[in-house]
């Protein structure tokens, strides 16, 4: 079975309410998940920035550490990892290495750092993740944004920048 775009925007919704369960708890409100080449969620993951104290706890790195554990390259290389917002330099970097074929987003970087603006907590780059893979040797797939307004909502009023 082929991912659909119903699919697509069904999981992306998914990590938008893992953000908000990431806010919730004291974290940054970033979500993400893994999901097989049939669309079925493998694993979820959250930022843990606050609550873990590390400043490189995103949602995506932390997926893609857990991922890489548990996964081989070949089977990875036909999964999507979906993110509330588009992956940062470092969270595209652990894409790359872990081996994910394919990444769909919600709201773009250049978007969150308007959004954020100078907040010291997530100094954003307006760096698409298109720019990090394509310097790789391995082809990723991006898909986005997508459901921007919606993965923005999560942000309202936590960033002080």
């Amino acid at each position: 079975m082929a991912i659909t775009k119903e699919m697509d925007l069904a999981l992306l919704t998914r990590t938008i309410a893992l953000a908000e369960q990431s806010r919730a708890r004291g974290d940054h409100p970033f979500g993400a998940l893994l999901a097989g080449p049939d669309g079925e969620v493998l694993l979820e993951a959250m930022n843990t920035c606050g609550t873990q104290g590390d400043r490189t706890g995103h949602a995506e790195r932390n997926l893609m550490t857990e991922a890489s554990k548990k996964y081989d390259v070949e089977f990875l290389a036909g999964c999507t990892m979906y993110t509330s917002a588009e992956p940062c330099a470092m969270c595209a970097g652990s894409v790359y290495w872990t081996g994910v074929g394919r990444v769909v987003h919600g709201m773009s970087e250049k978007a969150l750092k308007e959004l954020i603006g100078p907040d010291p907590e997530n100094l954003t780059m307006d760096m698409p993740c298109e720019n990090v893979f394509a310097a790789g040797q391995r082809k990723v797939e991006v898909v986005g944004p997508l459901l921007s307004e919606e993965s923005a909502k999560v942000h309202d009023g936590f960033w002080t920048g």
